[in-house]
C-alpha cells in the first residue's frame, strides 16, 4: 500500500503556533467555567504598583495562581496576608503570554462565611432567574404617603431614626410598627409574620418597610430568607427594604421595590419633604394671587379702554383735541419761523461781519491808486521810449515824400496790362463760343486721336462745366 507523502500529511492535519493554540485553551477555559467560589489558604501575596494583587491559593495537595486588580480589591474588607484561610469568587482564565492558568478573583472574604455566601448566591440566582428581581416588576412609590407599616425590631436603632427622619420632614405621616426580631434564628419567620400581619390590615398601608442596622452576613441572614424575600415579591402594596449599611444587599433588599442604603435613607424616600411641599404651595399661592391681580387689571384696563373710546367719540372731545392739535401746530409754525428768521439774522450778521472785515471798497481805492501810478509811470516811459522812434519816422517820411513814385501812371499801365491778360485768357475765349474737354481725371483733350470709344469727359462752357461721353471714333 503507498505511504503518503509528507507535504500531504501536513496539509491534512492543523499545525497550531503556541498563541493560537493557548488562544484555544483559553477559551475552553472560560466557555466550561463561570464564576466558581474557592476556598483555600492565600500564600506569595504581592501588590503590584498598579495596585493589583498576585497571590497564590493552595491546599494540601494543590496550589492556584491567582490575580484580583485593583478595581476589584478596592472593596475588599479583610486585609490579605499568608496563610489566612479565604474565601473567593472568580472566573478561570488562562494568560496567553505564558501560557499560565489562573483564577481571576473578582470577590474575597474570610472563609468562614463561605457556607452562607454560596447559598446566597444560589438563592439570588434562582430569583433572578424566576424574574422576581427584574427591574421592570418593581413599582414606583407613592408621593405622599399618608399610612406606611414598618416591619423592624421596636428595640432597634432602625426605628427610632426612621421616626425621628419622618418627623422632621412630613409630621402628618402615620407610621405602624409591626414588631419582629431581626436576628436570631426565629428572625427569619417573625419577619414573615409581621408582613403578613402588615398586609392583612384594612384599609391598605400605602407602603411597607423592612429595615433594620448593619451587621455581619450571618446577623442579616434572616433578611436573606426564601420564603421572606417571596412574600416581599408578592406583596400588593408597594415594598423598601433598608436592610443594613450601603454596602450590604440582602435578598430583600434585591426583591423589594426601592432598595434603601440605611433607615435614615428610606425615611428620606418615603416622607416627603415638607418644608418643600410649603414652599411650593407658598409659591403655587403667589402664582395664584399673582394670575388673579393680573386679571382683575386685565379687566380695569378693558373697562379704561372702553371708557376712553367712549370719550374719544364724544364730539366736543373731537372738537377740543382738534382746538389743541390747530393750537399745537400754530405753535409748532411760529417756532420754525422764528427759528428760521434768526438762523438766516444770524447768517446775514455773519455776512456783514466778513463783508466789512473784507471792505471791497478799500481794495478798490487801493488798486485805482495803484493803477494811476502805474500809468503815469507809463506815459513817462512810452513819452521815453516813443520820442526817439518818433523823430525817425519824421525824418524817413521826409524821405519819401521826395522819393514818392508816381502812383497814377501805375495804376493806368496796370489796368492796361489787366485787359490785355483778360483777352489772352481762356475764359475769353469760352465767352467767345469755344469749348474745352477735359478728361475725367483733369487732363486737356487737344487732339482728336486723344479721344477713345465711351470714354468719360467733361465739357468746360463760359459758365460751367457739363460731363459728356464720346462715341465711335
Amino acid at each position: 500500500m503507498p505511504s503518503t507523502p509528507p507535504d500531504s500529511a501536513a496539509r491534512a492535519r492543523q499545525v497550531l503556533s503556541p498563541s493560537q493554540l493557548n488562544r484555544l485553551a483559553r477559551s475552553l477555559l472560560e466557555d466550561a467555567f463561570g464564576l466558581v467560589w474557592v476556598e483555600a489558604e492565600l500564600s506569595n501575596f504581592s501588590r503590584a504598583a498598579s495596585g493589583h494583587w498576585y497571590f497564590t491559593l493552595k491546599d494540601s495537595g494543590a496550589q492556584l495562581r491567582a490575580a484580583m486588580f485593583r478595581s476589584n480589591n478596592l472593596y475588599v474588607c479583610l486585609k490579605p496576608a499568608d496563610g489566612i484561610q479565604v474565601l473567593v469568587r472568580g472566573r478561570i482564565g488562562l494568560y496567553e503570554a505564558r501560557g499560565d492558568y489562573q483564577l481571576i478573583v473578582e470577590h474575597m472574604q474570610e472563609a468562614g462565611l463561605g457556607r452562607l455566601m454560596r447559598e446566597y448566591e444560589r438563592l439570588r440566582a434562582l430569583l433572578h432567574a424566576q424574574g422576581l428581581t427584574d427591574p421592570a416588576r418593581k413599582r414606583p412609590l407613592p408621593r405622599m404617603p399618608r399610612r406606611i407599616a414598618v416591619v423592624t425590631s421596636p428595640q432597634g436603632a432602625a426605628i427610632r431614626d426612621v421616626l425621628a427622619v419622618c418627623a422632621r420632614r412630613w409630621p402628618l405621616l402615620v407610621i405602624d410598627l409591626h414588631p419582629a426580631q431581626v436576628q436570631g434564628a426565629e428572625a427569619a419567620a417573625q419577619l414573615r409574620a409581621a408582613l403578613a400581619a402588615a398586609l392583612a390590615v384594612e384599609p391598605a398601608y400605602d407602603l411597607v418597610l423592612l429595615t433594620r442596622g448593619g451587621g455581619s452576613l450571618e446577623d442579616l441572614a434572616a433578611f436573606n430568607d426564601e420564603a421572606l424575600a417571596r412574600a416581599i415579591a408578592a406583596s400588593p402594596v408597594p415594598t423598601v427594604s433598608a436592610v443594613g449599611h450601603e454596602t450590604d444587599t440582602t435578598l430583600a433588599d434585591l426583591v423589594a421595590d426601592v432598595r434603601a442604603p440605611t433607615p435614615s435613607a428610606a425615611a428620606e424616600l418615603i416622607a416627603p419633604d415638607g418644608s418643600a411641599i410649603s414652599a411650593r404651595l407658598t409659591q403655587a399661592a403667589g402664582t395664584l394671587l399673582d394670575g388673579l391681580r393680573r386679571g382683575l387689571q386685565a379687566r380695569q384696563q378693558r373697562a379704561d379702554a372702553c371708557e376712553r373710546l367712549l370719550r374719544a367719540h364724544d364730539p366736543r372731545h373731537s372738537l377740543a383735541l382738534a382746538h389743541a392739535r390747530a393750537a399745537r401746530l400754530h405753535d409748532e409754525l411760529s417756532a420754525l419761523v422764528h427759528a428760521g428768521a434768526q438762523a438766516r439774522r444770524r447768517r446775514l450778521l455773519v455776512l456783514l461781519e466778513r463783508l466789512r472785515t473784507q471792505a471791497p471798497q478799500r481794495h478798490i481805492a487801493r488798486i485805482r491808486q495803484d493803477a494811476a501810478l502805474l500809468l503815469a509811470r507809463l506815459h513817462q516811459l512810452a513819452a521815453h521810449w516813443l520820442a526817439t522812434p518818433r523823430r525817425r519816422i519824421a525824418r524817413g517820411a521826409q524821405g519819401l515824400t521826395l522819393v514818392r513814385p508816381d502812383t497814377r501812371g501805375l495804376r493806368a499801365r496796370s489796368a492796361h496790362a489787366l485787359a490785355s491778360l483778360r483777352q489772352l485768357g481762356p475764359q475769353a475765349t469760352l465767352e467767345r463760343g469755344y469749348v474745352l474737354l477735359k478728361t475725367v481725371d483733369g487732363g486737356l483733350i487737344t487732339r482728336a486721336s486723344q479721344l477713345q470709344s465711351g470714354q468719360s469727359l467733361r465739357a468746360c462752357f463760359a459758365d460751367g462745366e457739363r460731363p459728356l461721353r464720346s462715341e465711335e471714333c
